[in-house]
């Protein structure tokens, strides 16, 4: 083997060794488990798909530690779940920057199993987009797309940059194949709020939406270019969009300034910081466009 190989792989154990100390094991059944991540002192983040139960929870500490952990709350939007374990104190993950992620770069996934200790999967970069929003509408900035394979027992693992630092949670739940992180910063925010609030704020406008295409007709009187929109087919009495006068039959074309082409659109500008904020919105009633301003409600007990 050449100088050049032992040095990378050298340099890889080392990696995988200084991300392996912040990388616990969780569990919630008697086998099988995933990875998870001493993110700050006592808070661990873990994916959220992979945990099974909101009780019983356990995690193997680096040192060998098996350990009780309670959930502090999930966020399905970004794949996360974040547990308090006063015992995971030990060491906790150094983050790296995210900016200077880059197609092609080499990253580590570093997780650990139960019973056999550190796991890692190496692999590339295979996109870096500024931002992009999750199939379930949570915007992660920025979109990083890896081309590695992640076993189950690494599935919320510490994703590695090529400087031995960690710089997002390893999830397969968005990609098609691979893998995504979860930009560290995006991590953040979810500690915070769960941590603040136990669950993840949401905006709601209160109708129900379904997609529908535009007739060639209505786009050409309309000079409206997309073919799509979201057409009203029910409204909550009382609700934002029932105080801000729109009705069932109405077709949303635009919100907050951009174009509504499917329902991603709306569910996009709810985020929490949308919440109490009033939103321009545009419609079509009656072969007519009109216009009017919903002030966002946050989102109480799954209400669309």
């Amino acid at each position: 083997m050449s100088a050049e190989l032992i040095s990378l792989s050298n340099a890889l154990a080392q990696a995988t060794d200084r991300a392996a100390a912040s990388a616990v094991a969780v569990h919630t059944e008697p086998r099988g488990s995933s990875s998870g991540v001493v993110w700050r002192r006592g808070v661990i983040v873990t994916a959220e798909h992979a945990l099974r139960r909101d009780e019983d929870i356990h995690v193997t500490l680096p040192d060998g530690r098996v350990v009780a952990a309670t959930l502090v709350g999930r966020d399905a939007s970004t794949d996360l779940a974040v547990l308090k374990c006063a015992e995971a104190s030990s060491s906790f993950a150094e983050a790296g920057d995210v900016s200077t992620i880059k197609p092609g770069s080499l990253a580590l996934v570093v997780g650990r199993t139960r019973a056999s200790g550190p796991v890692a999967a190496l692999g590339a970069v295979s996109l870096v987009v500024a931002e992009r929003r999750s199939w379930a509408s949570a915007a992660l900035a920025p979109y990083i797309r890896l081309d590695i394979g992640v076993q189950p027992t690494a599935v919320g693992g510490a994703v590695v940059d090529p400087h031995g630092r960690i710089v997002g949670i390893a999830t397969p739940r968005f990609a098609r194949f691979g893998a995504i992180a979860v930009p560290a910063p995006a991590v953040n925010r979810v500690v915070d709020l769960l941590q603040q609030k136990g669950r993840i704020p949401r905006g709601y406008l209160g109708v129900g939406l379904q997609p529908v295409r535009l007739p060639d007709a209505l786009r050409t009187t309309l000079k409206h270019d997309d073919k799509t929109a979201a057409i009203v087919l029910e409204v909550e009495p009382e609700g934002p969009a029932h105080k801000a006068g729109i009705v069932i039959g109405d077709i949303l074309v635009a919100l907050a300034g951009h174009a509504v082409t499917r329902l991603e659109d709306v569910h996009g500008q709810l985020g929490a910081e949308s919440i109490g904020k009033s939103l321009p919105v545009k419609f079509v009633r009656g072969g007519a466009l009109q216009e009017a301003s919903i002030v966002v409600g946050e989102r109480v007990h799954g209400a669309e």
